[in-house]
């Protein structure tokens, strides 16, 4: 399920295994990404990372690139078969100890491409020379359980573990562990009370968390974020009584009540649109755009963009720069925003169909704004797009006009 720890327990793994000279590679899907959300990359970045750990690779998989210098471009399968598989076969690398691949998320990748990947993956079994596992993390998804099925002849050997079914005092554990770790620090870095919050405390922020991690990151971060008194943040959370239908709710609605405290009714109401303006285009985006990109799309200054997201670094990745793209943290924030049964109960809910709309209507603004005949300041109106180097279109078009 959403939230329940996949992304964090791929990580640590990948961790643990690199430092152990264990992890073969590793990819990392993301839904919204260019690169991550389709498997477009998929076995090219996992062919560059088992050459750099394989030398012996690295020559198999450097003549494949040669024979067929588009290889990047082609379909998936092409690309395993020719920067994975081959090589795998091809090479005698005799190499005894199994090394594992990490795949994070594949419910982020495109249906048509998890298809693909079910189906090539259990290939690597063909190679005598080196002896892979993959670690998969994922929703439960009808394609993900569907292509196991499909494949159920070559996927004999997988074992499955479902992280909402694990017993609800491990959970517990796990949670009230990852708070009494980051109090700690917390303590440390604002000179706190050695005592505080305190174990009663500690068990009901567990409670409210139970049974999913990304809310005990959420309120962690929302106590711990900026300059803001942790105390009285830790005031605010327990102070909400309100019986939430969910625990999306439970979590998120705290973090955005707070945003309107001491505000009157014509600030909330502006802060609300500029909430739903601002967060909805980050959310609905197909690839996420700085600060500046988003302040020329929405046509308002970079100043007012930082101002906007000022106080949203609990639930979105806020750059410090105004040129690295601002992203959410966790797929469930997009969920709980644009839920059609919240609508009349959230202040902050999100019409995905009037959103969109907005979006188009503002991309309309910025293409007038930006486009002119030949952008690019090309010698020839023939030139192929391939043959346009790509720091001349970065210098000539912004990243909100081009097409990801």
């Amino acid at each position: 399920m959403a939230g329940t720890g996949k992304s964090t327990i791929a990580i640590t793994v990948a961790k643990r295994f690199n430092a152990k000279g264990l992890l073969a590679a590793s990819f990392f899907f993301k839904r919204g990404e260019e690169d991550r959300g389709n498997a477009k990359k998929l076995f090219s970045t996992l062919a560059k990372q088992l050459a750099n750990k394989f030398p012996q690779l690295a020559a198999s998989i450097g003549k494949a690139i040669d024979n067929d210098p588009d290889i990047s471009e082609k379909v998936s399968s092409e690309q395993f078969d020719k920067l994975i598989l081959r090589p795998l076969v091809e090479t005698g690398l005799n190499h005894k100890v199994r090394m594992v691949i990490v795949i994070d998320a594949l419910d982020e990748c495109e249906e048509s491409d998890v298809k693909v990947v079910l189906r090539m993956l259990p290939r690597v079994q063909q190679s005598h020379s080196l002896r892979l596992r993959f670690l998969l993390t994922s929703r439960p998804e009808l394609a993900i359980r569907s292509g196991f099925r499909s494949e159920s002849v070559l996927y004999d050997n997988h074992q499955d573990f479902i992280l909402h079914e694990i017993p609800k005092p491990v959970i517990e554990r796990d949670i009230s562990l990852y708070f009494n770790i980051r109090f700690s620090e917390l303590r440390d870095e604002r000179s706190l009370p050695p005592d505080w919050p305190g174990q009663e405390t500690i068990q009901v922020l567990v409670e409210r968390a139970v049974p999913l991690f990304i809310f005990a990151v959420t309120l962690y971060r929302f106590i711990s974020e900026g300059r803001r008194n942790p105390a009285r943040r830790l005031e605010a959370i327990l102070a909400d009584q309100t019986t939430y239908t969910s625990k999306m709710d439970g979590t998120y609605m705290p973090v955005l009540n707070q945003l309107l405290a001491g505000q009157d009714e014509e600030e909330s109401q502006q802060f609300i649109r500029e909430f739903k303006e601002t967060v909805g285009v980050i959310i609905l985006l197909y690839s996420p755009l700085s600060k500046r990109a988003l302040a020329s799309l929405l046509n308002v200054d970079t100043n007012e963009i930082e101002n906007r997201l000022m106080f949203l670094h609990s639930v979105l990745n806020i750059p410090h720069d105004s040129d690295t793209p601002v992203r959410m943290l966790h797929l469930s924030f997009r969920d709980f925003l644009l839920d059609p049964k919240k609508k009349d109960t959230n202040p902050f809910w999100i019409d995905e169909k009037d959103m969109h709309a907005f979006v188009f209507h503002q991309s309309l603004g910025v293409m007038k704004r930006n486009l002119r005949k030949n952008i690019c300041q090309l010698n020839s109106y023939g030139t192929r797009r391939n043959e346009v180097d790509d720091d001349r279109i970065n210098e000539h078009l912004p990243p909100e006009v081009r097409i990801p």
